[in-house]
């Protein structure tokens, strides 16, 4: 993916981000029923927005936050950094612990809210449970390297020991100081129990877009950094290595963390049987596909290491199915390595164009990523344009009510993938095109886009969406559509085998 449109944030800071196609970042649609009552009195949300946005209308749930100085929560910034953190573990199992460290400035009491995303009913999430009150400190600067940021040396802040009782899946940390500064840490909890389906969560390319922190001087992602006259500068002079030891940008949380929150909810809510890992656990051989029916990869999941599409190709080749939620999936390979003080898997490397050594496009090394997929990246949809569905008699259609050229609105979006004539399929037994849908391209050239489902010799169905759209379409206010939910729900169930 090229460099993004960028917006200044409202912290009035030297602050970008890449936009999110949807126009809203994903802390609106994590409303949990949980509120609290500010010091006007008036009932707040859990959650602080930067946007400033407001989507309460129900007292006691839903109630939007803003950021201004009212009774509400704020959010919390990376140039004040009045409070931020990040867990130095990865995904882990109950019996075991998440370390969090964090920094409070000015230093003060702070408290942390456990809440795990679901459907709960319609509310998106639920508090799990609270930390004790702790005292903030104002950690070291982050430390920087050739553009790379590190927070490793922060010290520990907070342990928290997983119940052996907790459900396994994805979690929010809502880090709260005492003056009502706000901010967030994702995390997962997982098992090796065998499911029928198993969520990966892309934290991978959530961190190749990480641009802690967002303060005109030091950030630095996979796709920008800043020069010394405060300048947002792209790819070419972005970082090459990008660390896990840092804060989430912003409020905290990954950009496109809510298309996988949108999959849990939907998948939550008519109660498929899903586990959950990280793609570093696909990285680091602790997924063992032949525990599930079927892997979900649900949000825009575009950096892969070797062993990620190792593990996945032997998958689909033990007749594990494969599930793609998004576009732009597998694009760039990419290395992880160690942190310095020894932790595995915390240091994030894609060369990109720049300097010797082997290209880092799949594609560029005769590995394109339609020999997976079964479609692969064209580019970039700059506006949303209807998904025109294709072969409507198949049996993924059923009883969705679409008919052959339908239009499903704006289900292209963000980006998009199609059939390349010229690059290799994959060995396949059945293969067919869902969707041709015409769009126009940054230039105005038209384009179009294709959605995939193939069968393997082994068995495996491998469904590739093609957009960024399609989990958002599955339980995000002001996106759902019902053609979608059911065309998901004929995939999963043949492939869990409900039906």
């Amino acid at each position: 993916m090229g460099p993004e449109q960028i917006r200044r944030w409202e912290s009035g800071a030297l602050a970008h981000a890449v936009t999110d196609p949807f126009g809203q970042g994903p802390v609106p649609w994590l409303r949990g029923g949980e509120t609290y009552f500010g010091d006007t009195g008036q009932v707040v949300a859990w959650y602080a927005d930067q946007e400033r946005t407001g989507t309460g209308t129900r007292t006691g749930t839903r109630t939007g936050a803003g950021t201004g100085t009212g009774g509400g929560p704020r959010a919390a910034d990376d140039v004040r950094r009045q409070i931020k953190g990040f867990t130095a573990t990865g995904a882990a199992a109950p019996g075991e612990a998440i370390d969090f460290h964090i920094t409070v400035d000015p230093p003060q009491e702070f408290s942390v809210d456990v809440y795990r995303i679901g459907h709960y009913g319609g509310d998106g999430a639920a508090k799990i449970t609270t930390s004790p009150r702790l005292s903030g400190i104002v950690q070291p600067p982050p430390l920087t390297a050739d553009r790379t940021v590190s927070c490793h040396h922060w010290w520990l802040s907070w342990r928290l020991q997983i119940p052996s009782y907790w459900n396994i899946g994805a979690y929010v940390a809502v880090l709260t100081t005492a003056d009502g500064y706000r901010s967030h840490v994702p995390f997962t909890v997982r098992d090796n129990h065998p499911a029928d389906l198993l969520l990966l969560l892309p934290d991978v390319t959530w961190q190749a877009y990480n641009l802690y922190p967002e303060d005109g001087r030091t950030g630095a992602s996979l796709y920008h950094a800043w020069d010394e006259e405060g300048r947002l500068l792209g790819e070419a002079d972005a970082a090459t290595t990008v660390s896990f030891d840092r804060p989430f940008a912003g409020a905290g949380l990954p950009l496109h963390v809510g298309h996988a929150y949108d999959f849990i909810r939907f998948a939550e809510r008519y109660g498929y049987d899903v586990a959950y890992a990280d793609a570093r656990d696909l990285h680091s051989g602790r997924v063992d596909p032949a525990r599930y029916r079927g892997l979900v990869f649900p949000g825009h999941d575009e950096y892969w290491s070797s062993a990620m599409r190792r593990t996945t190709e032997l998958a689909r080749e033990q007749g594990t199915s494969l599930v793609f939620l998004s576009a732009n999936t597998m694009y760039w390979q990419v290395e992880l390595a160690p942190s310095p003080s020894g932790a595995p898997d915390r240091l994030l490397t894609c060369r990109k164009r720049k300097g010797p050594g082997r290209p880092a496009l799949w594609r560029e090394i005769d590995r394109a990523e339609q020999q997976l997929l079964g479609i692969q990246y064209a580019g970039r949809v700059p506006e949303p344009h209807p998904m025109i569905v294709r072969n409507a008699g198949h049996w993924l259609w059923e009883a969705t009510g679409a008919h052959e050229g339908d239009e499903i609105e704006d289900l292209v979006a963000g980006e998009a993938d199609r059939y390349f004539p010229r690059t290799a399929l994959p060995e396949h037994d059945e293969r067919v095109l869902l969707a041709h849908s015409p769009y126009a391209d940054v230039d105005g050239v038209r384009r179009h886009q294709e959605t995939s489902l193939y069968r393997t010799p082994s068995g495996a169905w491998v469904f590739a969406s093609g957009t960024f759209a399609w989990s958002p379409a599955l339980d995000r206010p002001g996106h759902v559509d019902p053609r979608v939910q059911r065309a998901t729900a004929n995939l999963l169930d043949r492939i869990c085998k409900r039906d």
